[in-house]
């Protein structure tokens, strides 16, 4: 076949399965898809239940395969509701039983056992045979079979070895051996270990679903009264007194009366206007058009401390509405919402493993049925090669079949494979829940390694919204400061906001805000050829043939006419601690305007966390240097200022930070720190006023634009690589005690599967530790 015949990729197909209740599962689906002719890729995440399928591969090829594997393909929409969403500790486990139909027929052999053992203990005194035995023997056949037929389909339709087959190897071994018992305790408790196993990744799965279910599913939508309620008129008219004598006084009375209608959140449109009764959970994301209520920000974003919101404030989807009624005018689709849009990249971060992840898989592919060769020749070369017994003797001396079958036991992976992807989930989850997006696996392991962290000032440190202090030009006397009634002033920023107004800049907002609310200013002139100069201003050319320039001094040539007098006046504005905006008209320098922001009260406390944590802090800049270092001052905890950056120099910046400090994080909210962010190590992006492009960029979005959060990120995230440690040397230290002890013969099987049940019980709830996490 020649290039030009190679298949073009497609998208990947998504898929929720249902059925796996452990991280092997996982393993098995992937290597089985990728045996279907045209698959090129698959990959299956345990924790969110989900494949992404590559390849020229029809949904009913991929449907047939997970049902030769046992499993089942579920719509991506389907709702899921399991006893793990209403219940907690031991009910809910009770409970997500018995919606298991494999550990409920577990359950009632369990129960069988029990309840036949006194009667059975005396048919044996009676008729001297060995009942205990034959009930064993129909225990584990029983209660196993769902097992065997998992094991083997494994084998047959994924080429693999699972535990599954261990179990059933360990469990028929024991019954040949005699040890009935010890078969019939191996299965059980290895299904209750199953179960444990399922229901804690049910927990972390909820936790994601419990995101989606912050949002109303209805809204109650106002809408104004019209023609369509006419024929109400005659009834209401009676309440309307003499002054209603005919359809249009009626009308005319009740133009202002809205009337509301109850809506699901898919079809509420932007715009739409949206009431929100006191205590009320509210429907859309959207701005507040009439009241006053303060808002429990809590459930999406972990604030503890209600907000005040007013007119013209923005509100989150999933918030809890206070004490008075509040109008909101709908600014996102719900399917665009911030709840949404939250839960969306969630569940995209928890498919892609991290690194720690892929290999334990890779591991986990070669490591079982290593283990049974192991465990083979732990049975073959004692017996064969030193004359050992296989068989437990009289005397009390552990046969090696006995040994080995211990050994199968203790080896399954089970805990070292749900114990990476249950920790990430819980940590990325949580971080979700307190309003940090982080986009993987991967990069919360990154995140926990960084050790200089760069801010950029406008929008990141400050609030992003500069306000003009000061409009000078060569022809105004005023002092600076006060220069309200100047002309001349007027003229020059009415010429800069015609230029502006094109630009979505901080400081373009502020020039032209400042234009609109002078009363001097007449409505903004049109501007052409429009020219954005990256870090540095914009150009463009107004009615006349006017060639307008509005920028910093990087813009302008120093022999242009009026720049020495203005540069020199200029100067005692940027002494202050303003950012300067030059204006020039026709190859000439005709003033400058004064821009500053305000520093975020919440930076400070950030930035001095982060100095606890051993962080280096650096702030990047386009602005000039005093501007900067008042900025630094404010803040009192920057260890390193660089000014005067074009976005090509935060690229270099970053780079020279990482040489010099190790792993860097980039924190930014502009189209200008899109190259940096994609540079550093770590991207981390406002999300709630950056923009589009730097979220697109960044590893992790900040939703609130609240800097506190990222200590609170880097604090979870190192955690939970602590957590992972601890799990991979908690999981490997058991069996490795363990197998030291069943080679000798003092390990029984009874206890090698405890162990292997205690230890994926006790890494799964250290894993889960992570989703109590608070701000």
């Amino acid at each position: 076949m020649n290039q030009s015949a190679k298949q073009i990729p497609t998208d990947p197909m998504k898929v929720k399965i249902r059925g796996m209740d452990c991280g092997s599962c996982a393993i098995t689906i992937e290597d089985s898809i990728r045996k279907l002719p045209g698959v090129q890729q698959a990959s299956v995440s345990f924790t969110t239940e989900s494949m992404e399928v590559t390849g020229d591969v029809g949904i009913e090829q991929i449907e047939s395969r997970l049902k030769e594997l046992g499993y089942k393909l579920a719509s991506n929409d389907e709702p899921v509701k399991t006893a793990v969403a209403e219940h907690r500790g031991a009910v809910g486990f009770m409970h997500f039983v018995w919606e298991q139909t494999q550990l409920r027929v577990s359950l009632f052999v369990t129960l069988a056992v029990l309840v036949g053992l006194p009667l059975l203990s005396g048919l044996q005194a009676v008729l001297g045979i060995e009942p205990l035995d034959i009930l064993f023997t129909a225990a584990v056949l029983i209660a196993g079979a769902p097992v065997f037929i998992k094991g083997m389909r494994a084998i047959i339709f994924a080429h693999r070895i699972t535990i599954d087959l261990l179990m059933i190897i360990a469990s028929i071994g024991a019954l040949a051996i005699g040890a009935t018992g010890e078969a019939v305790t191996v299965m059980l408790l290895f299904m209750l270990g199953e179960g444990l196993e399922a229901y804690s990744a049910e927990r972390a799965r909820d936790s994601l679903r419990s995101l989606m279910s912050l949002q109303p599913q209805e809204a109650t939508v106002l809408q104004a009264h019209d023609d369509s309620h006419d024929d109400q008129h005659s009834d209401e008219k009676k309440d309307c007194g003499s002054s209603c004598n005919d359809r249009d006084d009626h009308k005319h009375a009740h133009e202002e009366h809205d009337h509301t209608v109850i809506l699901p959140i898919e079809q509420v449109a932007i715009g739409d206007r949206v009431l929100v009764r006191p205590g009320e959970r509210i429907a859309v994301d959207g701005e507040i058009i009439k009241g006053i209520s303060s808002i429990n920000q809590a459930p999406v974003t972990g604030e503890s401390v209600p907000v005040v919101k007013q007119v013209g404030d923005e509100v989150m989807a999933g918030t809890v509405n206070g004490e008075a009624a509040l109008e909101v005018r709908t600014t996102r689709l719900a399917s665009d919402g911030t709840i949404a849009r939250i839960a969306k990249l969630v569940e995209q971060a928890q498919a892609q493993r991290s690194p720690a992840e892929r290999f334990i898989d890779r591991f986990a592919r070669w490591y079982t049925p290593a283990v049974v060769a192991l465990a083979a020749l732990v049975v073959l070369i004692p017996v064969y090669g030193f004359g050992q017994p296989l068989l437990t003797q009289l005397d009390g001396t552990t046969g090696w079949l006995y040994r080995g079958l211990a050994m199968l036991i203790i080896a399954c992976p089970c805990a070292l494979v749900i114990s990476i992807p249950v920790t990430v989930v819980s940590g990325l989850t949580r971080l979700a829940n307190l309003g940090v997006l982080v986009k993987g696996g991967a990069q919360l392991d990154t995140l926990a390694t960084i050790e200089a962290i760069a801010f950029d000032k406008t929008g990141t440190l400050t609030h992003g919204k500069p306000r003009v202090t000061h409009i000078a030009t060569e022809d105004c006397s005023h002092p600076a400061g006060n220069d309200e009634d100047c002309l001349s002033c007027d003229e020059l920023v009415t010429i800069a906001a015609s230029v502006e107004r094109s630009s979505e800049h901080p400081v373009a907002h502020a020039i032209v805000q400042s234009a609109e609310q002078r009363p001097g200013v007449g409505a903004l002139a049109h501007a052409d050829s429009v020219l954005a100069h990256p870090g540095k201003g914009v150009s463009g050319e107004l009615s006349g043939g006017r060639k307008v320039v509005v920028g910093t001094g990087d813009l302008f040539n120093s022999s242009m006419n009026g720049w020495g007098g203005i540069s020199r006046h200029a100067e005692d504005s940027r002494s202050n601690g303003n950012t300067i905006m030059y204006v020039a008209q026709n190859d000439a320098v005709i003033g400058y305007i004064g821009v500053q922001d305000e520093v975020r009260d919440i930076s400070r406390t950030a930035l001095q966390q982060l100095g606890e944590m051993g962080i280096y802090k650096v702030m990047l800049t386009g602005d000039h240097e005093m501007a900067a270092k008042r900025v630094a001052d404010t803040l009192d905890s920057i260890d390193e200022v660089k000014a005067s950056l074009l976005p090509a120099d935060k690229l270099e910046a970053i780079k020279l930070i990482r040489q010099q400090h190790g792993p860097v994080a980039m924190v930014g909210d502009g189209i200008n720190d899109a190259p940096a962010l994609a540079t550093a190590d770590i991207g981390i992006a406002m999300g709630a006023e950056g923009s589009a492009q730097a979220m697109e960029t960044a590893d992790v979005v900040l939703m609130q634009d609240d800097l506190s959060d990222v200590p609170m990120a880097l604090r979870v995230a190192r955690k939970s690589r602590r957590i992972i440690k601890q799990n991979i040397a908690l999981s490997l230290g058991l069996k490795l005690a363990f197998l030291g002890l069943a080679i000798p013969g003092f390990a029984t099987l009874w206890m090698a599967v405890m162990a292997d049940v205690g230890a994926t019980l006790l890494v799964t709830l250290n894993g889960m530790r992570l989703l109590r996490e608070t701000k």
